[in-house]
Parts: C-alpha cells; structure tokens; sequence
C-alpha cells in the first residue's frame, strides 16, 4: 500500500480507535480459544485417559468441560468482533464515500472537463464496493490468519523443537511463493481496477450520448469498444484468478507434504518414547491450522489487492487540489445600500470606447430609482492585464483590460475562439487568470469567499441542467429558502408561468431525468426564473437564447429587460437579437477587444459589428 493510501486510511480509522481497541481485544480472545482446542485434545489423550480405565472420569469430564467454555467463548468473541467492525466497516465506507463526493462538488469546473463522469462514478461505486468486500469480512480473515500463524507456530516450537525443525524446512518454500504471489497479484489487481473503471466509463459515456448514438447509427462501433475493454478487463481478471489457482494449490501441497513427514518422524518418535502420543497429536492439528489459513490468505488478499488499488484511486482523487483555491483571510465584498450613489458612480465611467459615459448614466439613474434586493444596481466588474490560457494551449487571452461599470448590460460578440466564453469563465471564478486580475466591486474575485461569489455571480448557459424534482424545486435551486409565492413571481416576471401551469401538475409537475418531460425552451425558460429568483448581482449569459425557437425567443426577449434589471449583465451571442437589449457591445477577436461602445454608435460606425448586425438583418429578410 503506497504513502498516501495508508494516510488517507489511517485518517478514516482515527475516529474509530477505541472501537478498534475493542475488535481487537475481541480478536485476541477468539485467536485464544480457538488454539486451546488442539491443547485441550492433547492434555485428554495424554492425561484423562489412563485414570478413565482406572474408573476415574473427573479428568476427563474436566477436559470436555474446559473444551466446551472455550468453544462458546470463542463463538461470543468472534460475535461480537463481526458486529463490532461491521459497525465500523459502514462508518468508515460513509466516511469515504461523502468525502469523495463532497470533493468531486468543491473541485473546480477545470477538473470536471478532462475527469470523465465515468471515472467519477467508478471511484463511487465499484471503487468503494471493492473496500466493503474488504471491510464485510476480509480484514477478520486476514487479521485471524495472521494471527493463527503466529500463534500456531509459537506453540509448535513449545510442544516439540525437532519436530518444528521438520516443519520450519518448509518456510523458504512458503516465503518464496507468498512473495511471488504478493508481487504478481499487486500488478494484476490494479490492472483489472483500470479495466472495470474503463468499462464504467465506456458505457456511461454512451449512455449519455444514447440520442447521437442511434441518431448517427453508432452502435455497431461502440459494441465494438464495449467489447474490447470487456474482453480486456475479462482477461485482466482471468490472469488474476490464474495467480490464485497457482498460489492456492501450490500452498496445500507444502502442506500435505509437511504434515506426512512431521507424520513419519513422529511416529518414529513416539516408537522410541522421545514424545507421547497426545504431543503428536495436536502437533498435527495445530501445524493443519498453520497451512489452513495459508491457503485462505490467496482469498483474502484477492480482497485486499483489490481494496488497496481502489483505495489508492481514491487518494489520488483526495489529493487532487483546487486549481481555484478558497482564500484562506476572505475579502467580503461590499454591500450596496445607496442606489442613487451607484447610479451616479455609472454615470461617471466612460466605457473603453469612449462617448458612452452620459448613456451609462442615464441607465444608472433609472436602476437606482429601483433598487435591487440590497437596494443596488449589481456590481462594478473590471479586468485589468488579464492573460489567460487553458493549460498548455495558445493563449485565450493577451492583457485584457476591461472595465463594466455597476449596472451596465454588457454584450459580447465575435468569432468562435474569440475569447467570449473565456471572459464568462473567468468572470465566474470558475479559473483564475495567468496573469492580471478580475475584481468585483473592486475586490480580486481571488479573495472573495466561494459561497458570496456564487450569490453575487450567476452564469445562465446554453446547456441548461435540470435536476430529477418538480419544476418548482429547479427554480428554487437558486435561492433555496424562497416561498411558493417567490417562485411563482419569478416564473411570471420571465414569461414562464403560464407554460407551467398548463403542465399535468404545474409546479409541482415532475421534469424527470435531466429535464426530459420539458422541450430545450421551455427548460432554458426555466434555467431563467431560476437566475431571477438568485437575484445576483452580476448575471452572465453564455449563447443562454441559442436554443430558442423563434416565438420563445420573442418572449425570452421580452423578458430580458427585467432580468436584466438592477444588476450587471455580461450577455455573450451570436444572435443578435439579444446584443438590441445591450448599453454597450464588445468586439472580441483574438483574444482583444477590437470595437467597444453602444450597439447605435457601432453600427453608424460601419466596423465589425456594423457588418455583422447587417448581415443578421439580411438573414431576417
């Protein structure tokens, strides 16, 4: 077992220590009763069975009494060892389980884009059953076994040394194969770990794509992949149960080779008068009982490999390390408690592109007359020298300096790879730049506390998520703590109410699985009142009206005015019908900003977006 796999153990047991001490202690008791038998077996042909042909059987009454009580101490010792680590075996599993889980959540968004749903559900699942096989029984048998040969072969050296001398002639035989078998079983099971979690991943992966899947008419292909990482993770398991038909066998044949000749030596033995008969006898049960769990170990440390492979996936997920780090001295951001200072604060900032400053203003009067929940208008957001690329890649971003005053509509547009959805990533904390900073309200997102980010910043997407629950609980997703009332009012105030209510349930209509019982709209419409009930202050929207037909986006665009209002928006198109409810619209193209101001402004320009808006206008005719 590697470093890190018996600290993340040692870790999960520490609570558990004086439950530990208990099983144990249990252990110790059992092992004890179970090694008297052979003994008691000895002291009745040696000792009680002279007196018995003498008419005396207190001697041997005395004996099969003595054998009883350790029988029935035993049977309550390993009864309350198996109820006592089953105890613990669960705790620990929960343990693992929900840190693993609750980890996957904190991970960043980066982590999730190259770590496959599949390997997550592998380490959860076949990962955390390979550790309960282990738990439900296997450490009993490892630990006894252990304990058993210990045991057994201090007392083989008591009863007899020339005798223990015939047995220890099988050690470097027995050392031999337990060490080849340690090695090669060490390789072999973590091997069908990697070819189980490939076979999870294959077929979650599928699953997921089933529409592609039949759309493109991909089964064929992906039954051929199912079935070469199958017949992999076949033949991975074969060679591991070829090493236990080696090792299992190769064990009872020491064995039974052993016991013939400690047989033949002590009889001749007990021929000369060297040693009594009882003395042979448990010799040789007792030197059963050392080869008997020997061959029981080949079973439990198929268990045991297996657990620690799967324990060692599960560290190297605990280990992995946010890439979006919590501070640890958060910064809070500031409350936004006088609405008419905000709006004039928007009214004095001028945008890059300059000459826009007297519209903002005019835009942060009007917010500040309303108010948001905090009696704000959203956040000031800027960008200073901001680089940013994801992982070795070309750089996304080259020293971005933007600034979005607090309760300005924002729209970003340019070609694919411009950098739009970057700006959105960033903004959202869900990286950190390379170099520069990105602040809200002046504070670097990197000091603010994660919880306050995701109430202040809310990204609304194309690919909107529902969760398995009713339609109310998806919209209360973003303020858990709303009424019924607030729900509803979120729904109407984005033009959603009267769809839901004309479901079989209305809000109490279950969405199923990933929101299949609702069309792409109507989920996007959804996706919306949840953003609106959220209330943050700065709401980003990622191509969030792409998948909206024609009449839905018409209503989605009525509604946008009032999303939109009392807070800071960062709206990333292509259509363009979206960038009309915009103050100001950026031109991204490289990773720079190359046209910046108001859409009238940019248009009379007859720049880039002057071209694209034309065009968008022709394709509407």
């Amino acid at each position: 077992m590697r470093t890190r796999s018996r600290a993340l153990l040692a870790d999960v047991l520490r609570p558990h220590r004086g439950r530990l001490g208990g099983a144990v202690a249990l252990l110790l008791t059992q092992n004890a009763a179970a090694m008297s038998g052979p003994y008691l077996v000895m002291l009745g042909i040696d000792r009680a069975i002279e007196p018995l042909q003498a008419g005396r059987s207190g001697p041997l009454v005395a004996v099969a009494v003595a054998f009883a009580a350790a029988t029935a101490i035993e049977y309550a010792a390993r009864r309350g060892f198996l109820s006592l680590s089953a105890h613990i075996g669960q705790a620990v599993l929960l343990d693992l389980r929900q840190r693993v889980y609750a980890h996957f959540l904190r991970l960043p968004v980066a982590f999730h884009e190259r770590y496959t749903s599949g390997r997550m559900i592998s380490r959860l699942t076949s990962d955390i059953d390979s550790i309960s096989e282990l738990a439900g029984g296997g450490v009993e048998g490892l630990v006894m076994a252990v304990l058993t040969i210990v045991s057994v072969a201090g007392i083989l050296l008591w009863l007899d040394l020339p005798l223990a001398a015939v047995t220890l002639l099988a050690f470097p035989l027995l050392f031999w194969l337990s060490r080849w078998f340690a090695r090669a079983s060490a390789a072999a099971y973590r091997r069908t770990r990697e070819a189980m979690a490939l076979v999870i991943v294959h077929f979650v992966e599928s699953m997921r794509g089933i529409r592609a899947v039949q759309t493109y008419r991909r089964e064929p292909r992906n039954q051929e992949i199912f079935s070469a990482v199958s017949d992999d993770y076949r033949l991975a398991s074969r060679h591991a149960f070829r090493l236990i038909a080696t090792y299992s066998p190769g064990i009872k044949l020491i064995g039974n080779v052993t016991v013939a000749a400690v047989l033949c030596y002590g009889g001749a033995r007990v021929l000369d008068g060297h040693i009594e008969v009882g003395v042979l006898a448990a010799f040789l049960l007792y030197l059963r009982r050392f080869f008997e769990p020997m061959q029981e170990l080949s079973q439990f440390y198929n268990s045991l490999q297996s657990a620690t492979a799967a324990l060692e996936k599960l560290a190297g997920v605990l280990d992995e390390r946010p890439e979006v780090a919590e501070p640890a001295r958060p910064v809070p951001l500031p409350r936004r408690t006088a609405a008419g200072t905000v709006g004039g604060a928007v009214g004095g900032t001028p945008s890059t592109g300059g000459g826009t400053g007297g519209a903002i203003g005019g835009t942060g009067g009007t917010v500040g007359g309303v108010g948001a929940v905090d009696g704000g208008v959203g956040a000031a957001v800027e960008f200073r020298g901001v680089s940013f690329g994801y992982r070795a890649e070309t750089p996304i971003l080259t020293g971005l300096d933007l600034t979005i005053p607090a309760g300005q509509t924002v729209a970003l547009i340019g070609p694919t790879g411009a950098g739009k959805s970057t700006v959105a990533k960033l903004l959202a904390r869900f990286y950190d730049p390379v170099t520069g900073t990105v602040t809200l309200d002046g504070v670097d997102l990197r000091q603010v506390a994660d919880a306050e980010l995701r109430r202040a910043v809310v990204l609304v997407t194309q690919e909107t998520h529902l969760f398995g629950g009713t339609v109310a609980e998806n919209i209360r997703f973003g303020r858990p703590d709303a009424d019924d009332a607030a729900v509803q009012a979120a729904a109407r105030a984005i033009g959603a109410h009267d769809f839901i209510a004309a479901l079989p349930d209305g809000y109490a209509t279950e969405v199923r699985r990933r929101g299949g019982r609702l069309s792409a709209g109507q989920r996007q419409l959804v996706a919306f009142a949840r953003a609106f009930l959220a209330d943050p202050a700065v709401l980003i929207l990622d191509e969030a009206t792409s998948s909206l037909d024609v009449p839905t986006e018409r209503l989605v665009q009525q509604a946008l005015g009032t999303i939109l209002r009392d807070r800071t928006a960062v709206v990333i198109a292509h259509r363009l019908s979206t960038v009309e409810n915009a103050d100001r619209v950026l031109v991204l193209d490289g990773g720079r900003i190359v046209e910046d101001g108001p859409p009238a402004k940019l248009i009379a320009a007859g720049g880039r977006y002057a071209a694209l808006h034309h065009q968008w206008r022709d394709s509407l005719t």
